[in-house]
């Protein structure tokens, strides 16, 4: 059974910084994309970042030059570091795995989510 599973989230304030992790399980985590999505409430899910599985990373327009996504093989794990944070990225944060996936789409395992708050 695959597993996702994301922490780190809370609240911090505008400016400040935040390191979201996910733990994966139950799939051969090496071999798959793993993706960074958010979904604020009244919004659509929005594409944060990509690291793909030989670790090219991607980002969406409004992270991007702040976030850094990374992932460690040993440990089954990816990472979100953000930095310079904004009151608009408040939202739900979900880590996903696939193989085949689009920006938002296409993903094939999700985790729970994880709340971030960013305060002005």
């Amino acid at each position: 059974q695959v597993q996702l599973a994301e922490s780190g989230g809370g609240l911090v304030q505008a400016g400040g910084s935040l390191r979201l992790s996910c733990a994966a399980s139950g799939l051969t985590f090496e071999s798959y994309d793993m993706g960074w999505l958010r979904q604020a409430p009244g919004k659509e899910r929005e594409f944060v970042a990509r690291l793909t599985w030989t670790n090219r990373t991607s980002y969406g327009d409004s992270v991007k030059g702040r976030f850094t996504a990374s992932r460690d093989n040993a440990k089954n794990t990816v990472y979100l570091q953000m930095n310079s944070t904004k009151p608009e990225d408040t939202a739900v944060y979900f880590c996903a795995a696939g193989r085949l996936a689009g920006r938002t789409s296409g993903w094939d395992y999700w985790g729970q989510g994880t709340q971030v708050t960013v305060s002005s």
